[in-house]
């Protein structure tokens, strides 16, 4: 019988909480580093737990673990921090009503009033996906204009410029970091257990909200230069999968997956 359909322990109860970033991080670096990582993962789900923690929508991460063989993840703090969902594998993303509540409330349907603040701004192009307490955009670095700051600022929202070619607006105080801190308490996870590990700057806040934390080697250098001197955040050589793997290894929060 595969793990997944085993009747698991809450997260609360497993010895290590691995809260990943995915482009660049969970699926960066070698071929060979991501499969070692995830079939590590798939090996001990008992004592291993996965929060996708990501700028992807829900129905990106459906299709990604069906069609990619990715681990499924047993929660999901999706939409820059915005979707916080609890996942039946290949069936649902389902989003916790109790948690997100709160960022509704932040956002208040404001996201028409943003697409027509921001429309034909100089160096920004809307995205098509139907984000429900987000909007985001593609950033032309060479021709950005910065007054959109002003303008969302003055919209009671917050803006988030990563890898310097997205533009998120997004609810007042609401971004990876916060939310997934409300999951772990709301989950019971003791936070010495968690590992979150990214590589841009929208992945920051959780980062920098005193969780081990990994930038990997990949790491945007504006990301690095915001993280210098956190004791809590470990800086690895290698790429991706593999600088998880590093990480792990420094922190000693489980048996290594390369036997380090």
């Amino acid at each position: 019988m595969n793990i997944q359909t085993k009747l698991l322990p809450p997260l609360s109860d497993r010895q290590f909480v691995l809260a990943t970033d995915l482009d660049g991080t969970f699926l960066g670096g070698a071929e060979a580093d991501r499969r070692t990582l995830y079939n590590w993962i798939e090996d001990n789900r008992v004592s291993i737990g996965l929060i996708f923690v990501t700028g992807r929508d829900p129905d990106f991460i459906m299709e990604l673990c069906s069609q990619r063989g990715l681990p499924w993840p047993d929660y999901v703090v999706g939409d820059v921090g915005t979707t916080i969902a609890e996942v039946v594998p290949r069936h649902a993303i389902t989003p916790i009503p109790a948690l997100e509540a709160d960022i509704s409330d932040r956002w208040g349907d404001k996201g028409d009033a943003v697409r027509e603040t921001l429309d034909g701004h100089p160096g920004l192009s809307l995205q098509p996906t139907a984000f429900r307490h987000r909007v985001s955009f593609d950033l032309d670095a060479g021709t950005y204009c910065a007054t959109a700051e002003d303008k969302i600022e003055r919209l009671g929202l917050d803006w988030l410029i990563s890898d310097k070619r997205f533009f998120d607006v997004l609810p007042k105080g609401v971004s990876k970091g916060p939310s997934l801190k409300r999951l772990i308490a709301h989950l019971g996870i003791p936070q010495a257990r968690v590992l979150a590990a990214g590589d841009t700057l929208n992945d920051l806040s959780m980062l920098e909200c005193g969780l081990n934390a990994v930038a990997v080697g990949n790491s945007e250098s504006a990301l690095l230069d915001r993280l210098r001197g956190l004791d809590h955040v470990y800086t690895a050589r290698a790429h991706g999968a593999a600088g998880i793997m590093e990480a792990i290894n420094a922190f000693a929060l489980h048996d290594n997956p390369t036997g380090a």
